[in-house]
């Protein structure tokens, strides 16, 4: 996967205010990227959410203890 997430950081000076009620340009921004595009911004959101570290990113192994007869 594209390690590019771990480049991008929060431009914390760029921000707008606006009202509930004012029309968004959200909606057609999206539309014109390409599905890749959005699923790399989705992957993006998830880690920030969620967190990230690569130590832990492999599949969860889950023992089974059998008992001997």
């Amino acid at each position: 996967m594209d390690k590019s997430f771990l480049e991008n950081r929060l431009d914390k000076t760029a921000f707008s205010i606006a009202a509930l009620s004012d029309e968004s340009d959200e909606k057609e921004y999206w539309l014109s990227r390409s599905p890749q595009e959005r699923l790399q911004a989705l992957e993006l959101m998830r880690q920030n959410i969620y967190g990230y570290d690569p130590a832990i990113t492999r599949l969860q192994r889950i023992l089974t203890i059998t008992e001997l007869i």
